[in-house]
């Protein structure tokens, strides 16, 4: 894989250089965003390495430039900064953002990830109209249904072990939906189950294979990620339901909760399986919920 690198400082671009040079991969140094744009269109490379801080993306408008040309295999974004998300000039609409300092384990993760939807495009138009046939996307929400998402994560446990990347399971539930659903009846209680899909969505990585498992429980596979960071996406989906509500006529609006549970392995072996570690990462989730629920517990198998 050719990766793009927009990294001005010397230093930096030798730190980022170290961190992949036992890949195949080749890196590529550009000056300016005006040098990524043959790669684009010539569909040379589709993996981009930029510091946000120094670069020139956001003055050139660069990522809504590359969003809005719709190219049909994808080109990944990883920007590099110390900016909080918080901060008012963080970035915004890249595929993965690493805070500095980063370590070269955390890099050559996010590579490898990066590499994997790379490898998968050329299937996407084929895999979707497969899936589609198959019926396996729940109608309501549109996540995958609880048969998609089993064929999904296998397939993302099985790349997860040969690359000997870690892997964590999100379980949530929403804390208070039997209590609205029958108060107001199912129309309300499926705006709720969209509104928490869309925040679910919007909260994950756009490549996560995300599933409604049954009823108002849905669950996320995050390969590549373990402890720590699977906890601070399901605290931004937490956040994210907190700070929506559904409106009803004549009543005051329905604020909704929602607890997670995450069952998160460091190392997967020739018997983990997909099964078990959503079994595991429900009864995580019970555990939040009877301590309170709206928050989230975290295990390592």
């Amino acid at each position: 894989m050719k990766i793009l690198v927009l990294e001005n400082n010397p230093g930096e671009f030798a730190l980022i250089q170290q961190a992949l040079h036992n890949n195949r991969d080749v890196v590529i140094p550009l000056a300016s965003s005006e040098e990524i744009w043959p790669y684009i269109r010539s569909g040379e490379s589709h993996f981009l390495i930029a510091n946000w801080d120094t670069s020139d993306l956001r003055h050139m408008q660069f990522i809504p430039r590359v969003r809005a040309m719709k190219i049909a295999d994808p080109f990944i974004i990883l920007l590099i900064t110390e900016m909080n998300s918080d901060d008012e000039l963080a970035p915004t609409g890249a595929d993965d953002v690493i805070q500095k300092p980063f370590s070269a384990r955390d890099l050559k993760n996010r590579v490898a990830m990066a590499a994997r939807i790379i490898s998968l495009s050329n299937n996407l138009i084929s895999a979707n109209d497969q899936l589609e046939s198959q019926a396996v996307y729940d109608p309501l929400t549109g996540f995958m249904n609880r048969s998609g998402f089993f064929r999904q994560s296998n397939g993302e446990l099985e790349r997860a072990r040969r690359a000997s990347l870690p892997l964590s399971l999100i379980a949530l539930d929403i804390d208070n939906f039997k209590l609205i659903n029958g108060k107001f009846g199912a129309k309300i209680g499926d705006d709720v189950l969209r509104m928490a899909a869309q925040v679910v969505r919007e909260k994950s990585r756009p490549y996560d294979c995300i599933g409604r498992w049954m009823g108002d429980e849905f669950i996320i596979m995050l390969a590549g990620v373990i402890g720590a960071d699977a906890e601070k996406i399901a605290e931004r989906v937490i956040a994210g339901v907190r700070g929506t509500h559904v409106e009803i006529q004549n009543e005051p609006p329905v604020m909704v909760k929602i607890s997670a549970g995450i069952a998160s392995a460091a190392h997967i072996s020739a018997s983990t399986e997909v099964e078990p570690l959503i079994q595991q990462a429900r009864q995580a989730m019970a555990r939040a919920k009877e301590s309170g629920g709206n928050q989230v517990f975290l295990i390592y198998v």
